[in-house]
């Protein structure tokens, strides 16, 4: 954890925003792939949709997901103007309302997938490198911005899994 909140600090106090941005998408991304019950989800999705929904349809909408969830909260440590309910409001409308639109069984895997999105590796790896940044940030709580992380990550597969149900709808017809 120690690593993390280093690298986040470093990153910010050094000024480098780019690359804070860039490595948060990327470490987002990446540090789905390594979460445990993301593999359980993939495979039960596989299971109940009798191949229909393969795991690399629900990997890559996660790992952009968390990519985008960990990028919004680097830039609201950053910003002083943005808020967490600046997001997450918007962010929930936008998900029940894809909700009408998307396939039932793909909106409670969205769901689903939301919870699964905020396991272990999640707070390990990316809720350290947060809480690093908004350290070194003196705009930034390390409370308010770093675990504001967390209801990011878990609001923001639901968006990028129900938008990529439109798609599967739209190839599937």
């Amino acid at each position: 954890m120690t690593i993390g909140s280093i690298i986040g600090y470093e990153l910010v106090q050094s000024e480098r925003y780019v690359w804070f941005f860039i490595l948060s998408f990327i470490l987002g991304m990446v540090t789905i792939l390594a979460e445990p019950a993301v593999y359980v989800l993939t495979s039960q999705i596989q299971r109940v949709t009798a191949g229909a929904i393969r795991p690399v349809f629900v990997l890559t909408a996660l790992s952009l997901g968390v990519g985008s969830a960990t990028l919004l909260a680097a830039i609201r440590i950053v910003s002083t103007d943005l808020e967490l309910w600046h997001i997450i409001l918007p962010g929930y409308l936008l998900a029940l309302t894809l909700s009408f639109f998307v396939p039932r069984t793909i909106v409670t895997m969205a769901f689903d997938a939301g919870g699964v999105a905020s396991g272990p590796m999640t707070g390990t790896f990316i809720l350290a490198f947060i809480q690093g940044a908004a350290e070194g940030m003196p705009t930034a709580s390390v409370l308010v911005d770093g675990f504001g992380m967390i209801a990011l990550v878990a609001l923001m597969p639901i968006v990028t899994i129900q938008l990529f149900g439109i798609i599967y709808a739209i190839q599937k017809d």
